[in-house]
């Protein structure tokens, strides 16, 4: 797993308690190629929270003592919650959504990018943030869902905005947006999730077959848990 990656790497998982982040932190711990997994969220120490700044720069500052790492994925978002589910129509649409949405799938990760991006090996890293198909301007066929698919377009737009930067200095480095599909978990069981999606460990163990075969000449790219290339 992750042979592209230096023998006894370190990973980095952001949304840890998370169905799919959870996968993840499990297929890494069983490689014997990764030195060490290091799983965050918001219980855990140190805590990464989205809706509190703070956090997220004190956890890079703390984790900046250790080594570097070879992978950093990004397993956090927001579909729905107890107090909404995604906009069917304009009438819909409310700030107090809007501003929930996109603090989890785009702010939060705006400063992973800012404060983690530094953390990266120099020998070979990648860097992923978990998007969403829908977040595609160019395959939006169906409409709805107006807040998280605006958040996930802004994501893809600074994940390939911070690529371009990122690569003057770290050239190993890949910088990516991934798609997971349809994962039986609890953002996706109120549309079905559970009888059309799979099982979240063959959905990570998908995403981490694509990360390893990615290159620095694929930094700042939109990709799907298959390998495709999505349109923005």
């Amino acid at each position: 797993m992750m042979d592209s990656l230096p023998d006894q790497f370190h990973a980095l998982v952001i949304g840890a308690s998370g169905t799919i982040g959870a996968a993840f932190v499990d297929l890494l711990r069983e490689s014997p190629r990764c030195a060490s997994v290091q799983g965050l969220h918001r219980q855990s120490s140190p805590r990464i929270d989205f809706t509190d700044d703070d956090s997220v720069a004190k956890a890079a500052r703390t984790l900046a003592a250790g080594p570097r790492y070879h992978l950093i994925i990004n397993a956090a978002g927001i579909l729905h919650t107890d107090a909404f589910m995604p906009e069917k129509r304009l009438a819909d649409l409310n700030t107090m959504q809007m501003r929930a949405t996109f603090e989890t799938n785009t702010f939060g990760p705006a400063l992973l990018l800012r404060h983690f991006a530094p953390l990266l090996d120099g020998e070979r890293a990648i860097m992923a943030m978990l998007s969403a198909k829908v977040g595609s301007i160019g395959d939006n066929r169906l409409g709805g869902w107006y807040s998280y698919r605006a958040s996930k377009a802004a994501l893809n737009m600074l994940v390939k905005t911070a690529a371009i930067e990122v690569a003057r200095n770290q050239k190993n480095s890949v910088l990516v947006a991934l798609h997971p599909g349809t994962v039986s978990s609890r953002l996706s069981r109120p549309f079905r999730g559970e009888a059309i999606g799979r099982p979240a460990r063959d959905a990570a163990g998908d995403m981490l077959g694509v990360l390893d075969a990615l290159t620095p000449a694929d930094s700042g790219s939109f990709r799907s848990y298959d390998g495709a290339e999505l349109p923005w």
